[in-house]
């Protein structure tokens, strides 16, 4: 197993996208919980699959871990929450908890680039990942008919919709 890159560092990375997965896990399961009104049934499906998805990228995280002669992190990531359990301040949430996530990925595929192709597959395929999922939270928090992105600041359609927007249509369409 040849590899090029700052073991020590590497697995520091992978610690703490497994800790932020498992965050992940138990953040989307308490936004399930959280969600009241006429669109309940498939937003809480749409968050207990992102808590499933979560937990799967923490056991594909460990399991590099030990692949790597390292030992996976019972820690779990930051669980802070502004307790509005408004759809849309549930959605920001979770946009800044996946954009986070990105970030990252991205670290760690700058850590192993040329390194070893099995990290750098897999930081590749999981940004891929969290940039469809953050696409994805970006649409549910736009007004329906709104076209333009909302991501990393004013889109093209201007901006950020008003709040509460999200719960009163974006969200419908929500569905992976």
């Amino acid at each position: 197993m040849a590899e090029d890159f700052d073991r020590a560092h590497v697995l520091k990375l992978l610690d703490v996208i497994l800790e932020d997965e498992l965050a992940g896990v138990v953040r989307y399961t308490h936004y399930s919980f959280m969600v009241f009104g006429f669109h309940r049934i498939p937003i809480t499906s749409w968050l207990r699959k992102q808590a499933e998805e979560s937990l799967a990228h923490a056991q594909e995280a460990g399991e590099l871990i030990t692949h790597f002669g390292g030992h996976p992190s019972l820690s779990i990531g930051s669980l802070l929450e502004s307790h509005k359990h408004d759809l849309g301040d549930i959605l920001r949430e979770s946009l800044e908890h996946e954009k986070k996530g990105l970030d990252n990925y991205r670290r760690l595929l700058a850590a192993v680039e040329g390194g070893s192709v099995l990290l750098e597959e897999y930081a590749r395929r999981m940004i891929e990942k969290e940039d469809l999922h953050i696409g994805e939270v970006d649409k549910m928090l736009r007004a329906p008919g709104m076209i333009g992105s909302m991501r990393g600041g004013a889109g093209a359609a201007g901006g950020a919709p008003a709040k509460g927007a999200a719960g009163k249509g974006a969200g419908r369409n929500g569905k992976r």
